[in-house]
């Protein structure tokens, strides 16, 4: 990923206005504008919450666990139109990182532009977003490739002129293969320009009454029904699994509406 040089790192707008006295400005809600490099770029569509690893699970179990579906489509999919067979010979040259694959506009997309067993995919797409918001480039969520791995990015596409490129490392010599239709790069927008401005605290549970009683009457229920579905009691096996996360259960105030999602639904590029 190409990287910018500055004589001395700027404040982001949040701070020089702190440092002003003013008011810290609101992000506002964020948008994604894609800007199509090519005649034909690669496809780019909202994520797929579902995994081949977490089909194969007993009874599809691994989707009981919401924020790992949540995390898998809460971003859009940047897929290869053909299918890629790449090795890696261990040297760190260029030259180490041989591609194979029948499609016109292979040499176009992957390249091997770092070495050492990097490589380096362009997206045919560049993206801006508001100010304050950032674009976080990465491999699907929750996906194991044999072999390599993604590497992360965080892109300020508020203000960047020119495309990123996505790029994967391998952790070992060897072949790896990417499918035709596979996401090779998988993008999330963050509020970049807020980041900086949080302070975490450290609070014992203690010194939250109301807290500490949530949490103690939740770890107590599960407690107990661990207990009974070990036993096979009769109506712990019949529910299988407690549903409070699923359901937007177990919260402070039960009585006051909370903002709960168990599907995302991200919108197609249009």
């Amino acid at each position: 990923m190409q990287r910018i040089k500055g004589s001395k790192p700027a404040k982001s707008g949040l701070a020089q206005a702190q440092a002003r006295g003013e008011a810290q400005p609101g992000l506002g809600a964020p948008e994604l504008t894609c800007y199509p490099q090519w005649d034909h770029p690669p496809e780019l569509v909202p994520g797929r919450s579902e995994r081949a690893w977490m089909d194969l699970t007993s009874e599809r179990y691994a989707y009981r666990c919401i924020p790992l579906s949540m995390a898998n489509a809460s971003g859009w999919e940047i897929r290869l139109p053909f299918v890629l067979e790449a090795g890696w010979d261990g040297g760190d040259g260029t030259e180490a990182v041989r591609f194979r694959a029948n499609h016109p506009h292979a040499g176009q997309m992957v390249t091997s532009h770092f070495g050492h067993g990097v490589i380096t995919f362009h997206t045919g797409w560049l993206f801006r977003t508001p100010p304050g918001w950032a674009v976080w480039a990465r491999g699907a969520p929750n996906t194991v490739k044999d072999g390599i791995v993604a590497l992360d990015g965080l892109v300020e596409t508020d203000w960047l002129p020119f495309p990123f490129t996505m790029n994967w490392r391998f952790s070992r010599p060897g072949l790896v293969r990417f499918e035709a239709g596979e996401p090779f790069c998988f993008i999330m927008l963050v509020p970049h320009g807020l980041l900086d401005e949080v302070q975490p605290r450290i609070v014992r549970l203690d010194a939250e009454p109301k807290l500490k009683a949530a949490h103690d009457a939740w770890a107590a229920n599960r407690a107990d029904f661990a207990e009974r579905l070990k036993a096979r009691e009769e109506a712990a096996v019949a529910e299988k699994w407690q549903r409070t996360y699923i359901q937007g259960r177990g919260g402070l105030d039960e009585d006051v509406s909370t903002y709960h999602l168990s599907k995302r639904r991200l919108k197609s590029p249009k």
